[in-house]
């Protein structure tokens, strides 16, 4: 109840009543671009000025082994099992959705550990950046199995609806032609300007250390929150008017983005176990492997898979798991987090 008054996550609610009703208020495109890439700046900084204390432990190495684990098992799990109901070009591009991070449920679950004073470590936002990749290359391997196999999409190849198209923007900065091939994919995904910015910016905190903490104490800590309340704002817009892509679907899928995502959170918790991580840098872990991306995955599927329906992996990641983890998950992974 108490991750509900928050308010930058009232802003949230607020934003899926808003957009239920059928509201005309919206955040300007342009505007949602500057807040994501406001918010992967501060977290970089942050990032940085904390690793600037901690340096390369083992308890660091320890987080990012975990994370990278996970980025590859998630969505390897995942299309062994939803290839079972559904084709195999939506199994991939959904085991990639889910296999994948969003930074700004991250981002949240960042600003509930610092209200609740439970310490976390600067390189979680390293192992975010780690994560977000492989399962998009791996699903493009499972599609480039598939058509080596001569298999059918059995429909014609889709494209985002013109709505969904606009919502895939606020983490983009410049829409990018289309990869082809592991090294175009792999070179896209490793030079994509959030990803950059985020790095850049985590590399320029550690190199300030506390002077530059201090220096930029108004703009990533002051700022921090209403910025973020801003963005959930418009996230809730966006969770609402996409609830009607998910119109005639199998009750299996919606099954999957809640059961799912609560499963990766549970082989996270396990690894942070193994591992012995921090309780907050298990949270951030489950967080992570529980989340499931619907701006960048999907900017690149609709064009490495066209064989897929954007309206599965696009409508069950922003309009089913997003909410279940903003609302529910994160305060629900912290609290796991506190059993070992």
């Amino acid at each position: 109840m108490q991750n509900i008054l928050d308010p930058a996550i009232l802003f949230f609610v607020f934003g899926v009543l808003a957009g239920t009703v059928k509201s005309n208020l919206e955040i300007p495109p342009a505007i949602s671009r500057f807040l994501s890439l406001y918010l992967l700046m501060a977290l970089g900084l942050k990032g940085g000025f904390a690793l600037a204390h901690s340096g390369l432990t083992s308890q660091v190495v320890a987080g990012l082994v975990a994370a990278m684990a996970l980025a590859v098992v998630t969505p390897l799990l995942g299309f062994t099992l939803l290839k079972r109901f559904m084709s195999g070009f939506d199994a991939a591009a959904v085991a990639a959705t889910y296999g994948s991070v969003s930074a700004v449920t991250f981002v949240t679950a960042v600003q509930h550990l610092e209200i609740h004073g439970i310490p976390y470590g600067g390189h979680m936002a390293a192992a975010m950046a780690l994560m977000e990749s492989p399962a998009i290359v791996m699903a493009v391997l499972f599609a480039n199995a598939l058509r080596r196999q001569g298999v059918s999409a059995g429909h014609i190849p889709h494209q985002l609806p013109h709505h969904t198209a606009q919502a895939v923007q606020p983490e983009t900065t410049h829409p990018r032609a289309a990869p082809s091939g592991i090294k175009a994919l792999l070179h896209e995904s490793l030079t994509d300007g959030a990803q950059m910015l985020l790095l850049g910016a985590m590399v320029i905190g550690m190199l300030t250390g506390d002077a530059g903490k201090a220096a930029m104490q108004p703009f990533s800590g002051d700022l921090f929150k209403g910025m973020l309340a801003f963005f959930l704002l418009d996230m809730g817009l966006m969770a609402a008017r996409n609830w009607s892509q998910l119109k005639g679907q199998s009750p299996w899928l919606m099954v999957y983005a809640v059961a799912g995502p609560l499963s990766h959170a549970g082989l996270a918790f396990a690894l942070a176990w193994v591992f012995g991580l921090s309780q907050g840098d298990a949270t951030l872990l489950m967080v992570l492997a529980a989340s499931a991306s619907y701006i960048a995955v999907p900017a690149v599927l609709r064009y490495a898979i066209p064989e897929a329906n954007p309206s599965l992996y696009f409508g069950l990641s922003l309009g089913v798991t997003f909410p279940m983890n903003i609302l529910l998950g994160i305060p629900l992974y912290a609290h796991i987090a506190t059993l070992y």
